[in-house]
């Protein structure tokens, strides 16, 4: 079975607790997902089963949105509400509108990050928060990310929490960002909130609740729950090819680069409907083009 499970991770699991459910459902040991979420954030997370494991890099690499809230006065050591409390500033003066708008404002576009510590980057084989669980600090790579969109979102919470909705690219952790923001408005702040409401192609109206998978399988409708493989390459260029092409892009050839007809690399190779491979212009000999991806079932 082939496809993408569109699911709605709901907070109290990590994803890949997730994956461990729909490996024991779909009885495969090819799933992955394209995206962590940590266990306290809900949100899309796209699953990828048997064949569509193939396009989780591709996948993983598409723009992210979210729905998040920051609390201002209070920062923690993991930057959002689960970590301990290292700094605290009263917030006898909140921001003004104007004030939040243009602060988000100048975040919007290419920026530079620093990983917070409590999180998955390998710094010299460790992962970060494996330091910071000893007690140690050590320098951080910055890394370049893009706030495509940054909207401030009316709230019915206090003055001291920000809501926003932010359209990123991958690697953007959102807890420095409100870590960030704060900084510019003033105060200490930290993430309490986050939800994931698009992944790339996948969007929150196109998900499934856990309970929703597991009763389709009692019911044997399991397959129904699957989007197509090429749903989740849909940001990617196609190139279409005919039937004698067809037979060398399935045996992993390589062929001469097309005229002026693909602005994405890579990009996906199709024989009428049927998604056949991704391939990408070869690094070496530019005028070819070879496979990453060859979908031989």
């Amino acid at each position: 079975m082939n496809g993408i499970l569109p699911l709605w991770k709901p907070k109290g699991l990590t994803s890949h607790d997730c994956v461990i459910k729909v490996r024991k459902w779909y009885k495969t040991k090819k799933v992955g997902h394209a995206g962590t979420l940590d266990p306290e954030v809900e949100g899309v997370l796209p699953i990828c089963i048997g064949q569509a494991t193939k396009i989780v890099p591709f996948l993983m690499d598409t723009d992210k949105t979210y729905i998040t809230e920051m609390k201002l006065g209070i920062a923690t050591e993991t930057e959002d509400q689960q970590g301990k409390v290292i700094a605290e500033k009263e917030v006898n003066n909140p921001p003004s509108q104007q004030e939040i708008e243009n602060v988000l404002q100048s975040f919007q576009g290419t920026i530079t990050q620093v990983p917070p510590m409590y999180s998955a980057v390998k710094v010299k084989g460790k992962r970060l928060y494996e330091y910071a669980r000893q007690g140690l600090h050590v320098e951080r790579p910055k890394r370049q990310i893009t706030i495509h969109q940054i909207e401030h979102l009316p709230s019915e919470q206090s003055d001291r929490t920000i809501r926003m909705k932010v359209v990123c690219s991958k690697g953007t952790y959102i807890r420095t960002l409100c870590v960030d923001i704060g900084k510019r408005l003033g105060y200490p702040a930290h993430m309490s909130d986050l939800v994931r409401i698009e992944s790339g192609p996948i969007r929150q109206q196109d998900t499934i609740h856990l309970q929703t998978v597991e009763k389709a399988f009692t019911q044997n409708r399991h397959s129904e729950l699957l989007l197509p493989i090429e749903r989740g390459i849909e940001h990617l260029d196609t190139l279409f090819v005919d039937e004698s092409t067809k037979k060398r892009v399935l045996f992993g050839q390589k062929l001469p680069k097309p005229v002026g007809q693909l602005q994405t690399n890579p990009f996906a190779v199709k024989y009428d409907n049927q998604l056949l491979a991704i391939y990408q212009i070869h690094p070496k000999v530019p005028h070819e083009i070879k496979p990453v991806r060859v979908f031989n079932e």
